[in-house]
């Protein structure tokens, strides 16, 4: 314990010196097990989710972009297809078609826009509310619900694309019905809706006052043979309620409507051979990819990175041992004289040696628990830190 007090009261005293050590050898060490616990995170979460999604059909272009969006929820949108795609493979009676379309945001959390069969494809339960009824109602992922502070019965906005979207596009409020269990997954972190939610949220749907009945000329534009044409002054609404959901329609073919992707449940392995054939035709404007092979290809990437990064970690914590050892060294020189005065007061080698190895071991301590505390905190947000650093960024 006269060793421990010693060597407290020369740190404490040498303070500077002291937070500079502890800080160098807690990088060294917490970075690579942050980093590896990260890694491996991602790779159970990346690797379990796409093993559970058979097929993703989307447009021709990046196969990474697609799979992140229609199972991760990117930020990368991939090209998008239409709403006959999904009808087609429906049609063919080879698998269960999952339209996804992932584009839109609420207070930075991704809108999911999608139909019952993706709750039932991922085990989904309600943890509170109901599930998706009717139009303009929204169910929250269980992070979303507790960072956001909403319940079943509360509104939600929709988040504009772009500030400076003038197009008119505006921020649909929509009802919260449900709130998720935790899947400690990208489901946690999505708001979800019903497809023509999302084509609603895009200005594709809408509804507005009723122009047979509308008293306000100054709205009119023209009249003629009973069909009323409307001007930009039409009060649209911007909230789905019982009172005017029967308003809300849409405009043009809804199989030409956007989709991201689709997410195909083939009915058996043979179905799933017969559909992806289709998709190999040169002219073809769709692919078909299989998800565990598309996240095998960014594992191998993140993992190649990842072994350089070890080397050079490697290289720099050698390189921070050898330093420690000078700086021990040097503080020994520095302190020859206090030594000689404790020598004469009766102390011997050992209880020198006793005291330096207090000194490193009160190090050793705080340094531990820095540590711990870094990789508390990676453990605590690891499933936001694997969506930022890999999911969102791996576009």
């Amino acid at each position: 314990m006269d060793s421990l007090y010693v060597a407290w009261r020369y740190l404490s005293f040498n303070w500077l010196r002291t937070a500079t050590l502890i800080g160098c050898v807690s990088i060294i060490l917490a970075l690579p097990l942050a980093l590896n616990f990260l890694l491996d995170v991602g790779e159970r979460q990346l690797t379990a989710r796409a093993q559970a999604t058979p097929l993703v059909v989307g447009a021709k272009g990046s196969a990474l972009d697609l799979t992140l969006n229609a199972l991760y929820f990117g930020e990368q949108v991939p090209e998008l297809i239409s709403m006959a795609e999904d009808e087609a493979i429906a049609r063919s009676g080879l698998a269960l078609p999952i339209p996804v379309y992932v584009r839109f945001h609420a207070r930075e959390f991704p809108i999911v826009g999608t139909t019952l069969d993706y709750f039932e494809l991922r085990g989904l339960s309600i943890a509170s509310g109901r599930t998706l009824g009717v139009l303009g109602e929204c169910v929250l992922g269980a992070t979303v619900a507790e960072r956001l502070g909403l319940a079943p019965g509360d509104s939600l906005l929709s988040s504009p694309e772009s500030v400076f979207d003038l197009a008119g596009v505006y921020p649909l409020k929509m009802k919260v019905v449900g709130v998720l269990a935790p899947t400690h997954g990208p489901d946690d972190l999505a708001v979800f809706v019903d497809v023509k939610t999302a084509w609603v949220i895009q200005g594709l749907g809408h509804g507005h006052e009723d122009l047979a009945s509308i008293e306000d000329e100054s709205v009119v534009l023209e009249r003629r043979d009973g069909n009323v044409m409307a001007n930009a002054k039409l009060l649209k609404y911007n909230e789905i309620t019982p009172a005017n959901l029967d308003s809300f329609h849409f405009h043009g073919d809804p199989a030409l409507y956007p989709l991201t992707g689709v997410i195909v449940a083939p009915n058996d392995e043979r179905a799933g051979t017969i559909l992806r054939g289709r998709y190999l035709q040169e002219e073809s404007r769709q692919q078909i990819v299989r998800p565990d092979e598309v996240i095998g290809g960014l594992l191998q990437s993140i993992f190649r990175i990842k072994d350089m990064l070890d080397a050079a970690m490697a290289t720099v914590g050698a390189a921070t041992v050898l330093a420690l050892i000078l700086v021990f060294a040097l503080s020994l020189r520095l302190r020859e004289r206090e030594m000689t005065t404790m020598f004469k007061l009766g102390c011997s080698r050992a209880t020198m040696a006793r005291f330096v190895a207090a000194e490193i071991m009160i190090i050793g301590a705080f340094t531990a628990v820095l540590c711990a505390a870094v990789l508390a905190l990676v453990n605590a947000y690891g499933v936001d830190l694997v969506r930022a650093l890999i999911l969102q960024q791996g576009g």
